[in-house]
């Protein structure tokens, strides 16, 4: 079996079931532990220098920065918008109304106002965002293309092929739902053309649902802890009595990939981290019970538990794409959400003495468009897709916070400053994990092709 070739480092209960039953720990898990203990072996050596994590709160869809981030109360009415405006903690600078509580925080963010690429497709935009790469196309660029294995890999999938993890851990966690709509699969979720070993885990599940579940993560029926620590007994009986120097000394590197294979399957680290019912009332009403919020406080409880890359769907594809109705939208179901559990997650994270180490970027693949549309049989106005100016928001992970990077002309259509690409925010992400973004690593064809084409954004840690 190849490296990558059908492995994936999230587990079916199917999965488990054969890891569980008929392996007696040696069989299904450690193959593919030992196959990418291997393949890190085989590559550069190059390893992860920095223990921060990142999450990554993606506005699916791409929301408005003229009516969050980056408003425009002096421009024209077909500009401007419905929305007030408010003060932040930094002078002079405005939020719009409906973020009050992260208005009250810009001390601990870098907001960059002049985010800007050419590409107003909700796909290859999405892709390049996720990966920090465009996305390779071949024939008619002008076609949407969906996941598939030519595409550039997510972090965590460039980070597990760098840095293989040995800790039971995923390098990257998608929550709570993957991009999917009907038959397309946005691209940019998995390990690309590194191959399935180095894909993260997705889950699909609500956690503010009562019956919130991974799936994979607990036991299936029948098997428990207390069994599986029997068939280790079992299994280390059978190594010592399959004696003789010579098949010991082969039988090492098996041995260890049958414990890691143990450890992840019954230490509960995985399991205790997804356990998001252990948190308080207190805590659980602070990010709010919305999908969202409990997303956000289950970032926070992967990234404690040593999860280095956590995606955040802001809602399903286009959640945020607000052709139609934008200000009802915003203000009614997408920005309580955001502005409730992005809070809450940074308080909370400072409070644990965790914010310096963790990396917390709030963007989408685009912004939209300065001139406000009806759509043909619609009655509610909106924006449409805009990529040539758009806001992120950047806190934590060593970013020097209570700054403005960047800024757009007046009605927010093209950046009057530095232009800051997806690529490099790719860059950034790659290097906060430790990681140097320009590594080379093999492309499909298994030619060395560098991680990344884009440059760190100093400005956001000087």
């Amino acid at each position: 079996m190849s490296v990558g070739s059908t492995l994936r480092p999230g587990m079916s209960r199917r999965e488990l079931l054969q890891v569980g039953c008929s392996g007696l720990l040696g069989m299904s898990l450690p193959n593919v532990l030992g196959l990418q203990a291997r393949a890190a072996e085989a590559r550069s050596g190059t390893t992860a220098s920095s223990s921060k994590s990142v999450i990554l709160v993606f506005l699916t869809g791409g929301g408005s920065h003229l009516d969050t981030f980056d408003p425009k109360p002096e421009a024209p009415g077909n500009t401007r918008g419905e929305f007030g405006v408010i003060d932040t903690t930094l002078p002079g600078v405005k939020y719009s109304e409906h973020v009050p509580q992260l208005a009250k925080r810009t001390d601990q963010m870098a907001i960059v106002r002049s985010m800007a690429h050419t590409d107003n497709r909700h796909l290859s935009g999405t892709h390049n965002t996720l990966t920090g790469s465009v996305q390779p196309f071949r024939g008619n660029a002008n076609q949407d293309k969906v996941l598939n294995r030519g595409d550039w890999p997510c972090y965590g999938g460039g980070l597990n092929y760098l840095a293989a993890r040995n800790n039971g851990l995923p390098s990257q966690v998608t929550v709570p739902n993957p991009l999917i709509e009907g038959s397309l699969t946005w691209p940019g979720q998995h390990a690309g053309f590194l191959r399935a070993a180095h894909d993260p885990w997705t889950l699909n599940s609500d956690p503010n649902s009562d019956s919130f579940q991974v799936d994979g993560l607990t036991f299936p029926d029948g098997l428990s802890v207390s069994r599986l620590q029997d068939r280790r007994k079992l299994l280390v009986r059978y190594n010592l009595q399959n004696g003789g120097l010579d098949a010991w000394a082969r039988q090492q590197q098996f041995t260890s990939q049958q414990e890691n294979a143990y450890g992840l399957l019954t230490s509960g680290k995985v399991a205790q981290a997804f356990d998001i019912g252990d948190e308080s009332t207190e805590t659980r009403d602070r990010y709010g019970r919305t999908k969202s919020g409990q997303t956000l406080l289950l970032a926070r409880r992967l990234v404690e538990a040593g999860v280095p890359v956590v995606q955040c769907n802001m809602g399903i594809v286009q959640s945020w794409d607000t052709h139609t109705d934008n200000w009802g939208k915003l203000k009614n179901t997408l920005l309580p959400g955001l502005d409730r559990g992005v809070s809450a997650l940074l308080d909370d994270l400072t409070e644990r003495g965790m914010l310096d180490d963790c990396l917390v970027i709030v963007v989408g693949e685009f912004g939209r468009t300065p001139a406000i549309s009806t759509l043909a049989g619609q009655t509610k106005a909106g924006r449409n897709h805009w990529a040539m100016c758009y806001t992120a928001l950047f806190a934590g992970g060593g970013v020097r916070g209570g700054q403005v990077i960047g800024r757009s002309d007046r009605i927010g259509a093209y950046p009057r400053s530095r232009a800051y690409h997806p690529n490099d925010l790719g860059a950034t992400i790659y290097h906060t994990l430790g990681v140097d973004p320009h590594t080379y690593v093999p492309d499909k064809f298994g030619r060395p092709i560098a991680l990344n084409q884009g440059q760190v954004m100093e400005e956001l840690f000087t």
